[in-house]
């Protein structure tokens, strides 16, 4: 029962992580070549766009006390700006960063005149940034990272609290998801099932608790379908598969487009996502001894 207490033993647990199959995948995750990639296939299904909970996120951050005119904001990851926006709307200033040019590309696309003033894009790697450098300690009301990868380790993590000298928010994969097209062909390419139980988040949240922070939770079931064409998809799995495989580039390209023409209809591919998130925020000026 201590442990449950005792930050040094979430701080590990955490980082035993890397040894699963878990880490593997968010190294994957993790390059600006996959984003780049990913993001022509964001953002075109209504359905999609609905799971992002848009409405019910600002009134978790608005009943949380972190969703007020002139608030200053840091989104860690923004992707395709959708949070970004949304807050920008109900009048805060935002600081949105991501190290995908594809990302914010498409992000930039979504921005009124109403709300240009509001947002700030950075085209940023959120590992390489020097928050004393930027004087970005303790200067956001609010700090959010929503399914990010620059938050995947603790370092990260607490240099994402030291910006905001209010709240923080955060959402992550809180169990393993179904995704078809990647099982396979990991199965095909590592020679092994995938094992992948993307939980770093009640990592995240073990660790507040142990910190004295009692953060507010909610859940959420999401499904929705993304069609790609072949080529988009070979090319999003060719930038996953070359961060984590040993095995050549030609022998990538060979298994992805075999097994990727095998399932197309039409030369396009439908990629399913299922899974649970959570969403947890906390109030930095309230901690528990």
């Amino acid at each position: 029962m201590d442990n449950i207490f005792n930050k040094h033993f979430w701080i590990s647990e955490w980082e035993n992580d890397k040894k699963s199959d878990t880490y593997s995948v968010h190294r994957g995750f993790s390059t600006q070549e996959y984003w780049d990639k990913a993001a022509l296939t964001y953002n075109r299904n209504t359905k999609e766009v609905k799971n992002r909970r848009l409405e019910k996120t600002m009134s978790f951050f608005e009943e949380s006390g972190f969703l007020f005119k002139g608030m200053k904001v840091l989104e860690i990851g923004c992707g395709t700006g959708m949070v970004a926006i949304e807050m920008a709307k109900h009048g805060a200033k935002v600081t949105a960063l991501d190290f995908s040019r594809g990302m914010l590309e498409k992000f930039k696309q979504d921005i009124t005149p109403d709300i240009k003033n509001n947002i700030t894009i950075l085209y940023e790697d959120w590992h390489k940034i020097d928050i004393e450098e930027k004087g970005w300690k303790k200067k956001f009301d609010l700090v959010i990272a929503f399914m990010s990868p620059g938050v995947a380790g603790p370092k990260a993590f607490f240099k994402m609290m030291s910006c905001s000298k209010k709240g923080c928010a955060i959402r992550g994969w809180a169990a393993k998801r179904k995704q078809p097209i990647l099982s396979d062909l990991w199965e095909k390419i590592m020679e092994t099932p995938l094992e992948d139980k993307p939980q770093s988040i009640l990592y995240k949240i073990n660790l507040l608790f142990s910190l004295g922070f009692f953060p507010e939770i909610t859940f959420d079931t999401i499904e929705w379908n993304q069609t790609t064409t072949v080529k988009d998809e070979f090319d999003r799995q060719m930038a996953f598969f070359k961060k984590v495989s040993k095995r050549s580039n030609a022998e990538l390209e060979k298994i992805i487009h075999h097994y990727l023409e095998s399932i197309s209809k039409d030369n396009h591919i439908v990629r399913k996502h299922e899974g649970l998130t959570a969403t947890a925020v906390w109030d930095l000026e309230s901690q528990y001894p």
